[in-house]
């Protein structure tokens, strides 16, 4: 399962107190000041990391709190600095401010490290205060406190293409016919519940990776339906794969209402690379194949692609055409 939100608070630890000390030396006033620093206090690091997959790890671990840098003490001798709070997430994750909405990370690369919150520096013990008119200043600086926040990770899956349409489309068959991936295939709608990826091997050992989401219904930007929780998945990719139930009385209508809730969602969704699918072609007869393959589509320049996942037709000049535009 997918756990693609989770909301965590996170605190880095506080610089430790510097020391008040002073040693014992002849002819100097107390014995002259020997208070060392306080220690830093811990960062928070996130960490993007291939071999994770999901933020299910966050729905127990709430909190990550870094410990605090240790007090200054005697002769000169500085507290410890904390140990940084390494925090590994799935690539892709992006993390937002809870309080703004603001995207703070993109941890969009693996391996990608962000210092998120830096940790305290530590407070200056009273060596560092001795002047020739005060030989045994009697302060030190506190530790400053490290930075916190409540935030949100939200997970956005990397795929190179992502497939969009309507309930029983023939998505999730067709990603289990291309690909590796076994999504649930039912005869009625809204059988895939949450995103799958699939890796699609092409001539030569190349391959590409395809992201199927649940079924989007007119309103899925708003809300509706299962489609808008997952949009955001797809909105990393290069090419949108929008497939059509080629037995659909008014082919043009649920494209240009799949087009609408894509673009109401997000801007960046108007200027991807879209490739028109019509499935299911092996209910048709010759004649109607014929008509469709012919159909002119308003505000898409291509020529739809006509498949049918079942008997496997079409699907190979189809991957070919989704590998040139991925290249490109």
């Amino acid at each position: 399962m997918i756990i693609d939100f989770a909301k965590i608070y996170v605190k880095a630890g506080d610089g430790g107190p510097g020391a008040v000390a002073f040693r014992r030396e002849k002819f100097v006033a107390k014995g002259g000041p020997s208070g060392g620093n306080g220690g830093k206090g811990g960062d928070i690091i996130f960490v993007a990391d291939n071999n994770l997959t999901t933020l299910l790890d966050f729905k127990y671990r709430r909190k990550s709190i870094a410990n605090n840098g240790g007090r200054g003490e005697k002769a000169l001798r500085d507290g410890k600095d904390a140990e940084n709070i390494v925090i590994k997430v799935p690539v892709g994750t992006v993390i937002k401010s809870e309080e703004t909405q603001e995207v703070l990370v993109d941890l969009d690369e693996n391996g990608k490290e962000v210092v998120f919150l830096k940790g305290g520096i530590g407070g200056k013990g009273n060596s560092n205060f001795a002047t020739a008119t005060n030989q045994a200043p009697r302060y030190a600086q506190p530790g400053i406190e490290g930075k916190e926040m409540n935030i949100i990770l939200e997970l956005k899956l990397l795929a190179d293409v992502g497939l969009v349409g309507f309930p029983n489309a023939g998505k999730s068959t067709f990603i289990s016919v291309v690909s590796a991936a076994r999504p649930k295939i039912a005869d009625y709608p809204f059988t895939t519940l949450e995103p799958n990826l699939g890796i699609v091997k092409h001539k030569d050992y190349r391959s590409f990776v395809i992201a199927d989401i649940p079924g989007i219904i007119e309103g899925a930007h708003v809300g509706k339906g299962l489609g808008h929780k997952f949009l955001k998945h797809i909105e990393r990719t290069k090419v949108l794969l929008i497939l059509i139930d080629s037995t659909v009385e008014k082919p043009q209508k649920e494209y240009d209402i799949l087009l609408n809730e894509l673009i109401e969602f997000s801007d960046l969704m108007k200027d991807k690379k879209r490739v028109i699918v019509f499935t299911k072609s092996d209910l048709l007869t010759d004649k109607e194949k014929k008509k469709l393959q012919t159909k002119k589509i308003k505000n898409y320049d291509g020529t739809p692609f006509l498949i049918s996942s079942v008997t496997q037709d079409g699907t190979s000049n189809l991957i070919d055409a989704l590998w040139n535009l991925i290249e490109q």
